[in-house]
């Protein structure tokens, strides 16, 4: 019977959080305990500040455990259209931001020997169309030359040395992205968060957060908690604890299904680099091998809002087989979904909102940009120049997201 629980969850089951006391103050309080929560936790807690996470969920169980563990980092506007919105040097320092975002995400891992089967072997991207082509090449090229990022295009001709399809009408490669196990970095960021002194409380709703004097008083279903800074951490997740966030972020269902382990030999002639992979449509599919190199996961938008319909699981392997045919008679052992969080302009964003900060709108790209965002909003808060970001969009308002431009709603 297919198991509608992530498949991430074999290896790296979710677990409650040790149910320790809430604290009635703290420096600061995070709501959320996924990838931005555990990041700016770290950041804060090895700073010397006393933090105290809250998620209404296990630790965890949201995007974090559910994703398709592909650093891609991603905008999704074009650089042409980032210029066209924002200007050459915005959108220069957006596209160098996530090459760095990239590469620190790859520090944190080395430098803290996080096991979470991470291995750089770079991304195949899937024209659709001969225009399609032209256009990856020409993004190819331009990583290249203005970013140093080994990326060129692959004609049709070559297509099968990266991906075993015909679908296709070439593609490009960029070898600064790989896949990891997502269940298992955040595993290893919450044991990473708790042995910095972070106190990670799972299970436990955050219901709403109110100004008083110079900080903040937090309402959560085991106590209220006096603090001085709050970062909102929820992203796809946001809920009525924060009215305002809820009706600017929108929560998209994003699914996944995973084969039945198939054999080397046809793993090979598929995946032969068992590369990361994607394509160029508009609401465009990822896919990759598992981490042991023995199953298929493929990955798209969800199209429904409430459920769990069988629809959505025939919609993705219909087209898995479409691009793979060799996969129509295997077993899909797996199929579930988590939600990512999109804004107005499809650029992920840091920002401020009366004094406290918003880490949210990582458009399905968060396994770079939610590690990255929170650490940058804790850097904020400790007033660290190295807390400045391209994604942080100030104005006249004074940074508290109340205008189009800064807000992400």
């Amino acid at each position: 019977m297919k198991s509608t629980d992530a498949y991430w969850w074999l290896a790296a089951p979710l677990t409650p959080a040790a149910t320790v006391p809430v604290k009635p103050d703290s420096d600061v309080v995070i709501v959320g305990a996924g990838y931005t929560g555990l990041s700016a936790a770290i950041t804060l807690a090895r700073a010397g500040r006393s933090v105290q996470v809250f998620d209404r969920q296990k630790p965890g169980e949201g995007a974090s455990s559910r994703n398709g563990g592909i650093t891609s980092g991603n905008i999704r506007p074009s650089y042409a259209e980032l210029t066209r919105r924002f200007g050459q040097a915005r959108a220069d320092a957006i596209t160098a931001e996530a090459k760095v975002a990239r590469e620190d995400l790859y520090r944190f891992i080395a430098e803290e020997n996080v096991d979470c089967d991470f291995r750089l072997v770079g991304r195949f991207a899937g024209a659709v169309s001969p225009q399609g082509y032209d256009t990856l090449a020409r993004e190819a090229e331009r990583l290249h030359k203005a970013l140093d990022i080994e990326s060129y295009a692959v004609p049709r001709a070559a297509q099968r040395q990266y991906l075993g399809t015909d679908f296709y009408h070439g593609g490009s490669v960029r070898m600064d992205i790989g896949g990891l196990h997502p269940a298992k970095l955040h595993r290893e960021m919450l044991r990473i968060a708790v042995a910095s002194g972070a106190v990670v409380h799972g299970e436990t709703a955050v219901f709403g957060v109110e100004r008083e004097g110079d900080g903040y008083r937090v309402a959560t279903a085991r106590g209220r908690v006096a603090a001085r800074d709050v970062i909102m951490a929820t992203n796809g997740y946001t809920d009525g604890a924060d009215p305002w966030l809820r009706r600017r972020m929108v929560p998209v269902r994003s699914r996944i299904i995973a084969t039945a382990p198939i054999s080397p030999n046809l793993m090979g002639a598929l995946m032969p680099r068992r590369m990361m992979l994607s394509d160029g449509r508009r609401l465009h599919y990822y896919y990759r091998p598992s981490p042991d190199g023995t199953r298929v996961l493929f990955g798209g938008r969800d199209g429904t809002i409430a459920g769990d319909a069988e629809w959505p699981t025939k919609a993705l392997r219909d087209a898995m087989v479409g691009i793979l045919p060799e996969l129509k008679d295997i077993e899909i052992t797996h199929s579930w979904y988590g939600y990512v969080a999109m804004n107005r302009d499809m650029v992920p964003r840091i920002f401020s909102r009366a004094g406290m900060r918003y880490a949210a709108g990582y458009c399905g790209s968060g396994v770079v940009w939610a590690r990255w965002a929170g650490q940058k909003a804790a850097l904020q808060v400790l007033g660290a120049m190295e807390g400045a970001s391209s994604l942080d969009f100030r104005c006249s308002t004074g940074g508290r997201g109340s205008c189009r431009r800064c807000s992400p709603g």
